[in-house]
């Protein structure tokens, strides 16, 4: 059974999922559907959300190669991997998926967090208010069993990146706190820089 998860709520998931060692993150969203119609209506311009790993060590990101993105599709260590950029957001289920293998996952880092960005947002002048149906699950990879899931509910307008949630080691074991923070960053970089 599926835990569905609100903002700022953590969850264990190697206490009630004994020999849990991958799991499947998926995120997906839907662009919002326009109200004007017609031959002067703007057409709408597709909206490139980019979902990313940034492995911490005591909180701070070591270095560039510490994040897997669409750029960097598996972490030096092979504990996570990035299965590929969706350009538009079409379609049902998961727009992008990453899994972690955390039995690999080196001892040095304690947090894994997920985040997602708008590619060229400002440039595009989009942001997350055009986003609808925003969620991120947690699947585990041996059964394909939904572990939980986080739907992000709230408007995000003028935001232009979101730190989805994190999963992190805690007293030997692995947990997820949904954390759902809305940004006004502009790319990974910048992201990236609120943990260096």
């Amino acid at each position: 059974m599926s835990i569905s998860l609100q903002k700022g709520q953590k969850v264990s998931l190697s206490k009630d999922n004994a020999g849990l060692s991958r799991i499947l993150i998926g995120l997906g969203w839907d662009e919002v559907q326009r109200k004007k119609k017609g031959l002067f209506a703007p057409k709408p311009q597709e909206i490139d959300c980019d979902a990313s790993a940034l492995l911490l060590s005591s909180g701070r990101l070591a270095g560039k190669e510490d994040v897997v993105f669409f750029g960097n599709l598996q972490h030096k260590s092979g504990a996570v991997l990035h299965m590929g950029d969706n350009l538009t957001g079409a379609g049902d289920g998961d727009d992008e998926q990453i899994v972690v293998d955390l039995s690999r996952v080196p001892q040095q880092y304690d947090r894994i967090v997920i985040v997602v960005n708008i590619y060229q947002a400002v440039q595009r002048k989009q942001h997350f208010g055009m986003i609808q149906n925003a969620f991120c699950r947690l699947v585990d990879e041996r059964n394909n069993r939904e572990m939980c899931q986080y739907n992000l509910t709230e408007d995000y307008s003028g935001m232009t990146a979101m730190i989805f949630g994190e999963v992190y080691r805690h007293n030997g074991e692995w947990k997820f706190n949904a954390i759902g923070q809305g940004t006004t960053d502009t790319g990974i970089g910048e992201l990236a820089g609120r943990y260096t």
